[in-house]
């Protein structure tokens, strides 16, 4: 058995399944951990949905912010913006079956001395903490009180995080890029770490880091791209953009890439 981490797929099902193929993907005995991101931008991202969902005994997934944002249009709380390609899962007969399924995932998972999340974890948080904020958001989304969480993380804003820990919790774990020097997060510097303002840090490099003897294998970060050091496995290569695909083996870290092959994208 192979296990194999891919990411950002973000609706590229072409390149997906080129990908598959160059590493002889074998369901009946392969295993995939995705980075989250599963759909948007990229041309089919119902396909890659069905897909996934048709090998969810072999996936083991984590949700990112596109998926989040589908799982609100799914329900209204937001409407697609005018570069998605969501219209497709939110006008098809398994919509529901596919987003309850979707919603159902987690924000962190763990395996040995592995870490699977979509963005990052905060610099501060130990392993105590990191999992209990994750498992009170994912409690939440698997609630009755479901669509009212997903409503209030998108009405709200910067000014009233404190009184909102949903809309807190899902941006440290889906939107985390760079942090300041004491761990406060920075949303909008999206560039690559050797472009970022002096007082800005890749959350990884802030040298407290409880969590720095776990090897964390994330996506969310094009800019950032292929990046791998004994602890970090950065996984975003940008196919969306029409870069590569990514996927390494697990845990001999053999590196596989496919170039974009979607006849669309953005």
């Amino acid at each position: 058995m192979s296990l194999y981490a891919i990411g950002d797929i973000q609706g590229c099902f072409s390149t997906l399944q080129a990908l598959l193929n160059k590493i002889n993907f074998d369901s009946k005995h392969d295993r995939l951990w995705l980075v989250g991101d599963l759909v948007n931008r990229g041309a089919d991202s119902l396909q890659t949905l069905r897909w996934i969902y048709n090998h969810r005994d072999v996936v083991t997934t984590v949700l990112g912010n596109h998926d989040f944002h589908l799982l609100a249009c799914g329900i209204g709380a937001r409407t697609p913006k005018h570069n998605d390609t969501l219209d497709d899962i939110l006008t098809a007969p398994d919509k529901d079956e596919l987003l309850t399924w979707l919603r159902h995932q987690p924000l962190l998972y763990e395996d040995g001395d592995y870490m699977l999340v979509h963005a990052g974890i905060l610099p501060t948080w130990n392993l105590e903490q990191a999992r209990h904020h994750a498992r009170q958001l994912e409690q939440a989304l698997q609630g009755d009180q479901w669509q009212d969480i997903l409503t209030a993380i998108y009405t709200s804003s910067s000014e009233d995080t404190l009184d909102n820990p949903w809309y807190t919790i899902a941006n440290f774990f889906t939107r985390l890029r760079f942090c300041t020097a004491d761990a406060v997060p920075d949303y909008q510097c999206k560039v690559a770490p050797q472009d970022a303002p002096q007082h800005l840090y890749p959350w990884f490099e802030l040298t407290s880091r409880p969590l720095a003897h776990k090897t964390i294998v994330f996506g969310h970060w094009s800019s950032l791209g292929l990046y791998v050091t004994p602890h970090l496995i950065a996984l975003d290569s940008g196919c969306v953009w029409g870069n590569s695909l990514t996927a390494i083996r697990l845990p001999d870290r053999q590196i596989f890439q496919v170039s974009s092959q979607e006849r669309s994208v953005h």
